[in-house]
């Protein structure tokens, strides 16, 4: 595909570029009023990141509004504990939570392989709806979390800091 701005693509390539290519990691974020509305409009975040046409809406608004060189989709790195079997909350002003949290070696036998093609369709989905409403303009990105990232949400049920130090001790 042929992009109207491949700055960012040129860069990672290791080109030369006329300046450094500009996106920000939580670019959909509440900065902007456009994405507030949309985020008022459903019960909220999983909502929205489950919801393709608002998903990619919120992600292609900051290539709108700011100009910047890659749009970013809208998601989160917990749908994957969530495909899995493992379901989250979002919390406002507080960020994920996991009622339930792997403990045991029973925990972990009650997860599952997660598959794409359905348990993370909507996913794929806002992909779809993103790349053809981008029209082009610019690359669409993503982003994902480390396994362990990932695997101490589902101990610590929360974020911390002391992730590390305190889902260690539990096993």
């Amino acid at each position: 595909m042929i992009f109207q701005n491949d700055l960012l693509l040129r860069a990672a390539r290791g080109e030369k570029t006329e300046r450094t290519p500009v996106w920000l990691m939580r670019q959909a974020g509440r900065i902007l009023p456009e994405y507030r509305a949309v985020r008022e409009s459903v019960s909220g975040f999983i909502e929205l990141a489950q919801t393709p046409e608002l998903a990619a809406e919120v992600t292609i608004q900051p290539v709108d509004l700011l100009g910047v060189d890659a749009a970013i989709i809208f998601s989160d790195i917990l749908v994957i504990p969530e495909a899995m079997g493992l379901p989250y909350e979002m919390v406002e002003k507080r960020g994920p939570w996991f009622p339930q949290t792997v403990r045991s070696e029973t925990d972990l036998k009650n997860l599952r392989v997660a598959e794409g093609d359905n348990d993370l369709q909507y996913v794929m989905d806002a992909i779809q709806i993103t790349k053809k409403n981008l029209h082009g303009r610019v690359p669409l990105i993503g982003f994902a979390g480390a396994p362990w990232t990932i695997f101490a949400y589902m101990v610590e049920g929360s974020g911390s800091r002391q992730s590390f130090a305190n889902s260690t001790s539990r096993f």
